[in-house]
């Protein structure tokens, strides 16, 4: 039995803050009790490791519930692999990743998975699980639902974008929705209205209007409430939970937060890019603004305090990245001239927990709904809670040292994804992850990494845990 004892930190979670010492044992949290107690008297003396968490906070690793590693787009693929996009998770305190398999026109639900778990066998620093991209709703497909999400593949995700890629229609969503309703499934949708964007693109473009900054501009935030307030509808009909993902403006939060009003089963992540970026970023000089490109798009500041809101209201319970890096050079370049064919993502598993954390430093959120919004809320919502997202005894040990008082600047010279520029290059942030524990084991030791590749085991996941 390997056992490793953390002293003297305080503990968050989503429900407490603690100072404790933890006890860890073959990789699961086995007890917690007060420093310098009795009960935790005789805990260091048969340890193998002993980690002093004085000044620190002990936390669970985070959940970032949206990732996309290697994904295909428009003719090139997301520049983080599993092995460098999970290790530079780690770096950022991230214990778990939720990746997208993607199922392609005409082939089956089962080959797509089959497809991402080839991709990341044997190369995650950390834990990982997945959804699975329905880009082609038919009987057989719906027939197949019911299987993954038996198989622990619990959320599948439709689009109302990408019109010739990744929509599906009103009608396709709705069946896909009942089948949800009856096999547990969580359905997520990126809500935009693809079909009318791409008419304002063809218009901005025979305008001349090519840079950067037109990709948020004909993205229009009415677009993204027009298909948040649709797909809600379609939930209801349905009779299915609903979680919208990247939600970046207020009129389509004032759609949630509606149907939550309501008493509807209905849920909401944002990302950090839209806490803290805005049309400003994207309109930067010198196609700088490519950087920014992604979808939803970034927009105008003013949307920030809304978003803060809902977070702290719970209209929206989840910040994930959306992770989905393409370098500057040689990726984001083709689109020069055609603000269209910019690939669209951003990266940002590494920035995540030092983000939320600077926003407790801000002022915007308290210190365990940090925790809980990066942690507990999206294990509990993907059906991985108390495995994930926790301290508590028969928890999985993924647990973060966090230094809440070392100040870092963010900069593509420092951090660890695989792409050659930082969306918040030269942001200055209060706190940084010092020690990183993945059941048990450590994958970064007082800012050295120690992981390896193959140490990422993938969790099969249950039902979301917000409802039935």
């Amino acid at each position: 039995m390997s056992r490793t004892v953390i002293l003297g930190g305080l503990v968050i979670t989503a429900a407490d803050e603690i100072h404790a010492d933890v006890l860890v044992e073959d990789g699961r949290v086995a007890a917690l009790a007060a420093h310098g107690s009795q009960a935790a008297a005789g805990w260091s003396g048969a340890a193998d490791h002993v980690i002093d968490a004085a000044q620190k906070y002990v936390i669970p690793g985070g959940v970032d519930a949206h990732t996309h590693m290697e994904m295909p787009f428009g003719g090139t693929q997301a520049s983080d692999t599993f092995e460098t996009g999970t290790r530079a998770a780690a770096w950022g305190g991230t214990t778990t990743i939720i990746d997208f398999a993607i199922q392609s026109k005409g082939g089956s639900l089962m080959a797509g998975i089959d497809t991402w778990h080839a991709k990341a066998e044997g190369k995650c620093a950390i834990d990982y699980a997945f959804h699975m991209i329905m880009s082609d709703v038919n009987a057989s497909s719906l027939r197949e639902m019911d299987r993954l999400v038996e198989s622990g593949v619990s959320s599948l995700k439709l689009f109302t974008a990408y019109p010739g890629v990744f929509l599906s229609d009103d009608g396709q969503i709705l069946r896909a929705m009942q089948r949800a309703a009856s096999n547990g499934g969580l359905v997520m949708t990126h809500a935009e209205n693809g079909p009318a964007i791409d008419v304002l693109v063809e218009q901005a473009l025979a305008r001349g209007e090519r840079d950067p900054r037109y990709h948020g501009e004909v993205r229009k935030a009415l677009l993204e409430a027009e298909a948040t307030h649709r797909v809600i509808r379609l939930s209801q009909v349905a009779g299915a939970p609903l979680y919208v993902v990247h939600v970046s403006a207020q009129e389509a939060l004032a759609e949630l937060t509606r149907a939550r009003d309501d008493g509807l089963p209905v849920f909401g992540e944002t990302c950090p890019q839209y806490l803290f970026l805005s049309t400003g970023n994207l309109a930067e000089p010198d196609f700088e603004g490519a950087k920014y490109v992604c979808s939803t798009p970034l927009r105008p500041a003013e949307h920030q305090a809304a978003l803060w809101r809902g977070l702290r209201t719970n209209d929206l319970q989840v910040v994930s990245t959306d992770h989905c890096p393409f370098c500057f050079k040689g990726q984001k370049e083709l689109g020069r001239g055609d603000f269209s064919k910019i690939p669209n993502g951003m990266p940002g598993v590494e920035n995540r927990m030092d983000l939320l954390h600077q926003a407790v430093v801000d002022g915007h959120i308290t210190r365990r709904r940090w925790i809980e919004i990066a942690c507990a809320a999206p294990a509990r919502m993907f059906g991985l809670y108390p495995k994930k997202g926790t301290i508590a005894p028969g928890s999985d040990a993924d647990i973060v040292i966090y230094d809440p008082h070392t100040e870092q600047v963010m900069s593509a010279e420092t951090h660890h994804m695989n792409v050659d520029y930082s969306a918040y290059e030269g942001k200055r942030v209060t706190g940084r992850v010092e020690t990183v524990l993945s059941r048990g084991i450590p994958v970064i030791d007082h800012r050295d990494y120690v992981g390896h590749a193959g140490h990422g085991a993938y969790v099969p996941r249950g039902i979301c845990q917000y409802v039935g």
